[in-house]
């Protein structure tokens, strides 16, 4: 990811709602050649090197998930290594005219985390984040259900914000 013209460290995020956690952390490992990075109930996530990937798998029911690949998405993100990374991408989104919405020191996936949000002209949700504590003490899990940019729900963990 290019911030403020500078080469900086990062890989993609793709959070997946899947319905058989179990049957999912199987077929990903199998795909991917690595085991989770994190396993929490429900939630299972994997820091992949080579592609780049940070996959998060959050474990919802059938009959809150959907179906077929609209109802797999929870959102999109760029993990970077760090809180100015983070300030950075706020900074060139914004000045962009895209809507943002920021949120520090939260905990979310079972890590403290710096964020910002916005949502591509589709309204998938998109986060730039970096973890800045893996395994606090108040860790929050991962939000089953996912705001899009239509939906005005409001932000939560693994969530995004409401279009303005």
């Amino acid at each position: 990811m290019n911030v403020d013209g500078e080469s900086a460290m990062s890989r993609v995020q793709l959070a997946l709602n899947v319905s058989d956690l179990e049957a999912s952390v199987t077929f990903y490992t199998t795909l991917f050649g690595t085991g989770p990075y994190k396993r929490r109930p429900g939630y299972a996530n994997f820091a992949i090197e080579d592609p780049p990937l940070k996959l998060v798998l959050i474990e919802v029911p059938d009959s809150e998930r959907g179906s077929g690949t609209a109802g797999a998405l929870n959102h999109l993100g760029v993990e970077v290594f760090t809180a100015d990374a983070v300030t950075a991408a706020a900074s060139r989104l914004a000045t962009a005219g895209l809507t943002t919405l920021d949120e520090t020191d939260t905990t979310c996936c079972y890590a403290l985390q710096d964020k910002v949000w916005v949502h591509d002209p589709a309204g998938a949700p998109w986060e730039v984040y970096v973890v800045k504590d893996d395994n606090p003490e108040s860790a929050a899990g991962a939000r089953t259900s996912l705001p899009l940019a239509a939906d005005d729900s409001g932000s939560a963990c693994c969530s995004s914000p409401a279009s303005a």
